[in-house]
C-alpha cells in the first residue's frame, strides 16, 4: 500500500509565507509526477502546481511568481513554498502523486488527506 501524508498547514497573515511538505511511503517502485491541489469552500478542487520526475513544473496562473514546487526524489517528498500569501489562498491543500507500486504493472493516482491553510489578519 501507498500513503501520502501532508504537513505544514496552518494560519498565516496576508503577506506571510508557509511551506507544505508531502511524503510518500509504502510499497513504492517509482513516483512520476507529483502535485499540489487545493479546494476552498464551495469551489472545485483545482491544480496549484505540478512537478514531473524530471523536475519540469507548471503552476496555476493565480500562484505564479509566489509559489514554488520542488521535490526530493531520495526522500519521496514534494514541497510547496508559498510566499506573499493572500486570503484567496485559503483552502485545504492536497498532495497528489502518480505512483507505480511494487509488483504492479500500471501507475495509480494517490491523494493525501489534505492540510488546511488559512490566510487571515
Amino acid at each position: 500500500q501507498v500513503q501520502l501524508v501532508e504537513s505544514g498547514g496552518g494560519l498565516v497573515q496576508p503577506g506571510e509565507s508557509l511551506r507544505l511538505s508531502c511524503a510518500a511511503s509504502g510499497s513504492l517502485f517509482s513516483i512520476n509526477a507529483m502535485g499540489w491541489y487545493r479546494q476552498a469552500p464551495g469551489n472545485q478542487r483545482e491544480l496549484v502546481a505540478r512537478i514531473t520526475s524530471g523536475g519540469r513544473t507548471n503552476y496555476a496562473d493565480s500562484v505564479k511568481g509566489r509559489f514554488t514546487i520542488s521535490r526530493d526524489n531520495a526522500k519521496n517528498t514534494v514541497y510547496l513554498q508559498m510566499n506573499s500569501m493572500n486570503p484567496e489562498d485559503t483552502a485545504v491543500y492536497y498532495c497528489n502523486a502518480a505512483i507505480l507500486e511494487l509488483k504492479r504493472k500500471n501507475e495509480s493516482d494517490y491523494w493525501g488527506p489534505g492540510t488546511q491553510v488559512i490566510v487571515s489578519s
